[in-house]
């Protein structure tokens, strides 16, 4: 009988080296196709994830006993080792000799003549297990690289602005799983009945950092439960929840928000604005419209408009128009590696200095949609100066009229002023145990 949850991990990984495709969406793909039941999806995951976050260790580790060069494995072949190679090293429940039977097994359903390397390596490996934290590197860097699994141009970059030893804390919090945390819906509920709830279906519920977050542990499936699709709670990271909070929107005002989907700040907004008001979110993609219109209607919010818009043009129409903007930028989403590992080996310096350029034109647009007195908050998921503070500092320097906000007041004192300066807020998954954010907070003066 063919392993379908071993199966779907291979199809997903062979799919994003070969065609470029997103880990959670091609999984979700296959989880359906396969019709797997949450146990298998939530041992898929597992595999998956993992073997994204440590794949230059394990890549590492298969060359020094493959006789034949990862560049010249065939990627399904390859993806097979890789994916053993994490059971055997990560996953301590699953016996050996079935993450090595099933890789061969899976293998042969694309080459029936890859089985005895397949098998031929891992069991190499496996006399050899002492080996897996040997890492036989002079270069620090490169020993850095491979041990903690993050490519090289990352630890240069960030030991130059950061130190060592805060990029070595950061990339061992970037490779553990990051916890399930909702935004609770205040239209429809309050956190006493959610809660309630939520204990009810056995689900185990922790307080967030925030008052409208919970963390929630052993809750399969969030998404195809009653009280998702209710539109009692949304998922949601917590430094993304700071947004709207920062941007602290009142009844009845008119808010623009130029990046919107699919739609977590948007209806957050939305929801502080006790769903009175207008908001114009705007968005590139139809689809990821039809996001936010999904979300809104399942939250109960009618006061959003989507817009197929895009941001880096100046729109005539909107000049003076809004009370408040929100840029929540495209980045390079160097904040959210805990959550889509794949980021660290997609996302390049060049691919960083291209984003800037957007960003600060996008930014810019900004500063004309906002009402004399109005204010705009910048926000992106990564941790990079470039997108980040120097944005901001040249925004200041090219637009005289606006001038910084204080934001430390909106965050909780204990968990994110440490890292809170005056006008802007950034966060880090070792430090605040949230996603990499930054959050910075503009006002108009005339």
């Amino acid at each position: 009988m063919e392993d379908k949850a071993r199966i779907v991990v291979i199809k997903t990984l062979s799919d994003m080296d070969e065609k470029k495709a997103f880990s959670n969406i091609k999984l979700n793909q296959y989880f359906k196709k396969f019709d797997l039941n949450p146990k298998d999806r939530a041992f898929s995951a597992e595999i998956l994830y993992g073997t994204l976050r440590w794949k230059l260790k394990i890549d590492y580790m298969i060359q020094r006993f493959s006789r034949i060069k990862l560049e010249k494995i065939n990627i399904w072949t390859l993806n097979c080792i890789r994916t053993a190679v994490y059971q055997i090293f990560f996953m301590s429940k699953v016996p050996e000799f079935a993450a090595v039977n099933e890789a061969v097994n899976i293998a042969k359903i694309k080459d029936k003549n890859a089985a005895p390397f397949v098998n031929g390596v891992l069991r190499n490996i496996l006399r050899n297990k002492n080996l897996f934290n040997d890492i036989r590197e002079k270069d620090k860097v490169k020993r850095l690289s491979i041990e903690y699994s993050h490519p090289e141009w990352f630890i240069k970059k960030f030991i130059k602005i950061y130190g060592e030893e805060f990029v070595i804390d950061l990339m061992k919090k970037n490779n553990t799983p990051s916890e399930l945390t909702i935004r609770i819906n205040s239209i429809k509920t309050n956190k006493e009945n959610l809660v309630q709830m939520l204990m009810d279906k056995g689900v185990n519920v922790e307080s967030g950092k925030l008052d409208e977050s919970l963390i929630l542990k052993g809750f399969n499936l969030i998404e195809k439960s009653s009280i998702f699709n209710d539109g009692l709670l949304t998922i949601q990271d917590e430094s993304s929840m700071l947004v709207a909070n920062v941007l602290d929107p009142k009844p009845g005002e008119k808010i623009i928000d130029l990046c919107s989907a699919p739609g977590g700040k948007t209806t957050h907004i939305a929801q502080k604005m006790n769903n009175k008001g207008e908001i114009i979110a705007f968005d590139i993609h139809e689809h990821k419209l039809e996001l936010v219109n999904q979300n809104a209607k399942r939250l109960g919010i009618n006061i959003i408009e989507t817009r197929l818009k895009d941001a880096t043009v100046l729109l005539e129409e909107y000049i003076d128009y809004a009370d408040r903007v929100l840029v929540d930028a495209p980045c390079s989403g160097l904040g959210l590696i805990r959550k889509k590992p794949e980021i660290r080996w997609n996302v390049h310096q060049q691919d960083i200095d291209v984003l800037a350029n957007i960003q600060f034109l996008i930014l810019s647009n900004a500063s004309k949609y906002v009402k004399k007195n109005g204010v705009i908050v910048y926000s992106t998921c990564t941790i990079s100066v470039e997108e980040n503070e120097d944005i901001i500092n040249r925004f200041l320097q090219e637009n005289k009229n606006y001038e910084l906000v204080n934001i430390c007041s909106y965050l909780p004192e204990k968990m994110f002023s440490d890292t809170c300066r005056d006008g802007y807020v950034k966060l880090f998954p070792n430090v605040h145990d949230t996603d990499g954010f930054f959050i910075s907070k503009l006002r108009r003066k005339w």
